[in-house]
Parts: C-alpha cells; sequence; structure tokens
C-alpha cells in the first residue's frame, strides 16, 4: 500500500498537533509538528535578545547558524532539538506564544522550515501540522485537513494546557493572544494561513478528541484504498 501525506492546518488550540500525532501513531507515520519547529527558531530570538519585529541582517545572521531539527529516537513521539538541546517544554511558554507569529511571518524564516519540512516528506508517510502545509508545504498532499474551532473553547483549552505546566492566564489575555495569532497568522505575506480549495473542515468545538481523531483516521484510510 502506498504511503501518503496527511497535512492538517488551522488556527492554534484547535487540536491539531494532538490530532495529528493520535493519526500518525494509528497509520504507523511520522509525525511532524511544524509549529514547534517556528517556536525554537522564536525561542532562539528571544534568548540571544534579537529582534523580530523586521527582518535585519542581525536576525538573519542568527538563523542561518540555528539548528532545529526532530529527533527521530522514539518514532512515535519526536522531540524538537534547537541546536541539539530537547526544547519542548520551552517553546510551550507564553512567552514564545506572544511572539511565534511575529517571527514566523518572516519570508527568511519560513523558506529555511519550508525546505525541511520537504525534506521530511520526501517518502511520504507522514502526518503533518501547521498553518500552511495544504496550501503551501504540500500543496498536493493526498489529504488536506482543516480544523477550527469557537474562539471561547480555544481559548479554555490554551488554558488548561498552561495549567498543566503551572502558568496561570486568564481567558480574556489568551483570547486576545489568540485573535493577535489569528490575524497575524492570517494577513502574512508569505504563505498566510487559509483553507486550501480541497481540504476537509473538521469543528473539533462540540465533538471529542476520539471523534476528531476517528474522522481524520477515516479519511487517511479511505485515501489509501483508493
Amino acid at each position: 500500500m502506498q504511503n501518503i501525506i496527511v497535512a492538517i492546518d488551522g488556527f492554534a488550540a484547535c487540536g491539531k498537533s494532538t490530532t495529528a500525532k493520535r493519526v500518525a501513531q494509528r497509520l504507523g507515520y511520522l509525525y511532524i509538528d511544524t509549529g514547534a519547529m517556528y517556536r525554537a527558531v522564536t525561542l532562539a530570538f528571544l534568548r540571544q535578545g534579537i529582534s523580530f519585529e523586521e527582518e535585519t541582517p542581525e536576525m538573519l545572521e542568527a538563523l542561518n547558524k540555528l539548528s532545529v531539527r526532530f529527533s527521530l529516537d522514539d518514532p512515535e513521539s519526536p522531540q524538537i532539538l534547537l541546536n541539539e538541546e530537547a526544547v519542548e517544554d520551552q517553546i510551550r511558554t507564553p512567552e514564545v506564544s506572544d511572539a511565534v507569529s511575529l517571527v514566523s511571518k518572516h519570508p527568511s524564516v519560513r523558506h529555511a522550515m519550508v525546505r525541511e519540512q520537504r525534506k521530511m516528506g520526501e517518502n511520504k508517510g507522514i502526518v503533518m501540522d501547521g498553518r500552511d502545509i495544504g496550501t503551501y508545504v504540500f500543496p498536493h498532499a493526498e489529504l488536506k485537513i482543516f480544523l477550527v474551532a469557537d474562539m471561547e473553547i480555544r481559548a479554555y483549552r490554551r488554558q488548561l494546557q498552561y495549567e498543566k505546566k503551572g502558568i496561570r492566564m486568564t481567558l480574556n489575555d489568551i483570547i486576545k493572544n489568540l485573535e493577535e495569532r489569528d490575524f497575524i497568522d492570517t494577513n502574512r505575506e508569505i504563505a498566510p494561513l487559509k483553507k486550501a480549495k480541497d481540504a476537509i473542515t473538521i469543528d473539533t468545538s462540540y465533538i471529542s478528541f476520539q471523534e476528531q481523531v476517528q474522522q481524520v483516521y477515516h479519511l487517511a484510510m479511505t485515501c489509501l484504498v483508493v
């Protein structure tokens, strides 16, 4: 049976990463969280005190010296490495969340990360989630999913994620952050967040995690037997 590429796009806190990871496990595919790659770049810029409002020679120099990759020691749960340092926990902080859309809008950052993402998909057999996978990274992916959810539900989910890490934020502050990210992501010049014409929309607001995984898995299996 020939492998396929499953592209899962959508707004923040709609369940992209958790769904993509579980679907990849069920298919026996490699899971790639592209958002983690942009978060790792953002973390590096923050650590180095590099301004990222505009592209500058300093930012480009720092980007060229960065190594962002996934450790595949456990194929079911690849770990993001920044200059060979595991940074999964560090990239999930509110500070990184506030800045990642500003960093990822820059053409140099997107070109660098997309180049690596396309290398990972050369042999297919991957489930990749992000904001431009079905439209820009893999426009010919066999299955494209676009996840949406109500804003209040997205904010509540993100709040629960933060609380598990001991981070306290009000729902209003989280909604403000999500709205700002949505605006930047949908209005950036390079590969803005939008639904691919042939993507299938799944609203995750009022369905269980198991239901959304099953929907995507069923669609993937349908593609595999066609």
